[in-house]
């Protein structure tokens, strides 16, 4: 069905709803008109990285951990196995009539802001922190979710509308200054992709203000950018309550009836929250139109046509064995082996198991399932941590010693103990090793939403990028029995791993890797698969360089805009193979051509090791001559490849003409200066990714 005829067929039974009726709709809890034919319908429903909170589900990789795969095609895959399970599971729900929370058609997600500052609690709901990157997994994840047949198969929605990404403890109250030139070089490109080219159907609101105002009620945002220049005809949603914010926190309304009437002339069509229910009284009042009420409502009615809620569609047949079925948990799997960055290697990877007498597993997160998932996650039926991937791996080979060396945040486990009750232990299991896997990470309760958790850090928000206290005496303690120890880290954002990386024999960043990315650490761990994700984010030395946390501008933030030297840097990780771009040449036009047409890139890459491997060929760009370009190149193309043992193979990359185009002060992108500089390689044109790799990209000019 096309917009315009679920349009049509919106507005026709718009009309026959009584004001109040209609109103009624517009509730994220919407209930039945039973005279209409219509049932209730509960509009909130989560699908970050699999159905969420609503019972048995795939349980993918976490989004940062997607965001390190670089792969939008399994990106597309896993929106799809989302999009298929939330259709099998709606189906047997409206069966039996249970129109309950989370268990509907209209996925709020992806979560597309950029993951700014390392403090950031949500940044691990995110695929990173550059636009480029963001843009193509965003776009792909919906792609996924919302199919490609008659109907919607889900509807997505890109979150959270814009300019946000903390401080959480903050978000009811903040306003965030951003520049003309950050919102459109950084902050906005992402959902100007996601609108345009996704052609996503739903967009949240963001809590906090934008330049003074609400993003749920933002004239330059919502009006003139998302519904004027970018042509969106989706719904607008709030986040959970942020209409409530209006006159409780950021003060620019004095009471409910204000709030209701800015946000829904503004185009905010949905209230996940309560506000919305006092519609009524501002329309009896005087503030409100019948025809905004209307609006929103014929908004909302085209998206349950478009998702064929009034009709019978192919959906329908969907069963309910689609949910955890082999295929989903295989693409679970794949991800996680993707996901994986291997950070420092000083050889000891891959493990050989069979000359191997014990390995000793340390570690709260090492037997952890909650390290597995992150946060907005579904219900697996079986898990496989760490411990269990590398016990399971070794069987007989190889004996496995366990100790969980210290609580995860905490200074004991067993409240009546002493400090550091499970250290001795530790040691002892340490002392009795050949080798040392090292669990250390953190999990949902310690980064994540505000409030959403009973976080120890109540707002969801880090204080700082180090371990828990805790975790480093553990840390230091395994470094002083003298064996060799690998650390595995499973967290959502960067965190300061100097000590580690002049101690650890090697460093695997595991994030949050799914329900049984247990097992894949451990293919990887013993060379079963070489890894091969790419950092998403930058992990800093320290937060020496970065701004306050408040300060939304990009200078000195992300790769784009560091002066200081990272200890890993964007773009980075490692293989057991080495790979290397031989050769580069560019086909395409003059450079005052290419605001209008893209650019081909022809790269040759060869695996210079003894096993197969894939690699993320990246692609980066600088223009010259213009003060408008970023201070370091960035991100323009990305390709996920394969390459044999000894093998050298060609590959075509196609540079997007935007990739060209630079901001300026007013926000206007346009193609500027008098050429480009276009680098290739497996991680960035940068002095540091260099030395870590033992090698540079390639570069041609044009």
């Amino acid at each position: 069905m096309d917009r315009n005829q679920a349009s049509r067929r919106a507005a026709a039974l718009v009309a026959q709803m009584t004001v109040e009726e209609a109103a009624s709709q517009l509730r994220f809890d919407a209930p039945a008109i039973h005279r209409l034919g219509i049932p209730a319908y509960n509009w909130w429903s989560e699908g970050l990285h699999g159905v969420a909170r609503a019972g048995t589900a795939t349980v993918f990789p976490q989004a940062i951990a997607l965001g390190a795969a670089f792969d939008p095609a399994l990106v597309e895959q896993v929106g799809r196995a989302v999009g298929l399970e939330a259709r099998a599971k709606y189906n047997e729900a409206s069966r039996q009539e249970d129109r309950d929370i989370y268990k509907g058609l209209t996925i709020w997600s992806p979560n597309v802001n950029l993951f700014r500052d390392p403090r950031w609690g949500r940044g691990h709901e995110t695929y990173g922190e550059d636009p480029c990157l963001i843009s193509r997994l965003g776009v792909a994840f919906i792609r996924g979710l919302q199919g490609d047949g008659e109907y919607l198969l889900t509807a997505a929605c890109a979150k959270h509308f814009a300019v946000h990404s903390g401080p959480e403890g903050m978000r009811h109250y903040f306003d965030a200054q951003a520049s003309l030139k950050d919102m459109w070089e950084t902050y906005l490109p992402a959902f100007e992709a996601c609108v345009k080219e996704g052609r996503v159907e739903s967009v949240m609101g963001a809590y906090n203000r934008t330049n003074g105002q609400p993003c749920c009620a933002h004239s330059y945002l919502m009006e003139e950018v998302l519904r004027g220049q970018w042509g969106f005809e989706g719904h607008y949603v709030s986040d959970c309550w942020a209409i409530r914010d209006f006159h409780e926190n950021h003060k620019i309304t004095h009471r409910p009836e204000q709030s209701v009437t800015l946000a829904l002339d503004r185009g905010c069509d949905l209230n996940c929250g309560c506000t919305y229910q006092r519609i009524l009284d501002a329309y009896r009042e005087g503030l409100l139109s019948e025809e905004t009420i209307r609006r929103s409502a014929r908004r909302l009615f085209t998206t349950r046509f478009l998702l064929g809620m009034f009709d019978q569609t192919d959906y329908d047949r969907i069963p309910y064995e689609t949910v955890e079925c082999p295929e989903h948990l295989e693409l679970s799997r794949r991800a996680a082996r993707e996901s994986m960055v291997l950070l420092k290697n000083n050889g000891i990877l891959p493990l050989d198991k069979t000359r191997l007498k014990t390995i000793g597993v340390i570690g709260p997160n090492a037997d952890s399932r909650k390290a597995l998932v992150g946060n907005y996650h579904g219900t697996a039926s079986r898990y496989i941590t760490v411990l269990e991937g590398i016990q399971d791996y070794v069987g007989q080979d190889a004996r496995v010693l366990y100790s969980q060396g210290c609580h995860l945040y905490l200074d004991r486990e067993e409240p009546l103990a002493q400090p550091d009750d499970r250290l001795s232990e530790a040691v002892t299991v340490a002392e009795h090793s050949d080798v040392v896997i090292l669990c250390l990470g953190l999990d949902e309760t310690l980064e994540g939403e505000e409030g959403d958790t009973g976080n120890s850090y109540a707002s969801g928000d880090k204080p700082d990028i180090s371990l828990p206290a805790s975790q480093l005496r553990l840390l230091e303690a395994v470094q002083r029995t003298g064996k060799p120890f690998i650390l595995c880290l499973m967290t959502g954002s960067a965190m300061d791993l100097t000590y580690a990386h002049r101690h650890a024999a090697a460093i695997l960043q595991l994030w949050y890797p799914g329900a049984q990315g247990g097992r894949e650490a451990a293919r990887i761990l013993f060379g079963q698969v070489s890894p091969s994700g790419k950092l998403p984010v930058t992990f800093y030395r320290d937060l020496s360089e970065l701004p306050d946390f408040t300060d939304y501008q990009m200078t000195g933030r992300t790769y784009r805009y560091l002066t200081k030297e990272p200890l890993y840097p964007f773009g980075y990780g490692l293989t057991y193979s080495p790979c290397a771009v031989t050769a580069l040449a560019s086909e395409g036009p003059a450079f005052p051509e290419l605001a209008r047409q893209d650019l081909t890139l022809t790269v040759r890459a060869r695996n210079q090791g003894a096993m197969a491997t894939e690699e993320v060929l990246q692609i980066y760009v600088h223009v010259r001559g213009t003060e408008d370009e970023t201070p370091n190149p960035r991100l323009a193309a990305f390709l996920r490849i394969r390459l044999e043992p000894g093998r050298e193979d060609t590959f075509t990359i196609r540079v997007p003409a935007s990739a060209f185009l630079t901001v300026d002060s007013q926000g206007v992108r346009s193609l500027r200066g008098t050429g480009a500089d276009i680098y290739a390689g497996f991680g960035q044109p940068d002095r540091r990714t260099a030395q870590l790799l033992g090698r540079d990209c390639l570069r041609v000019t044009i």
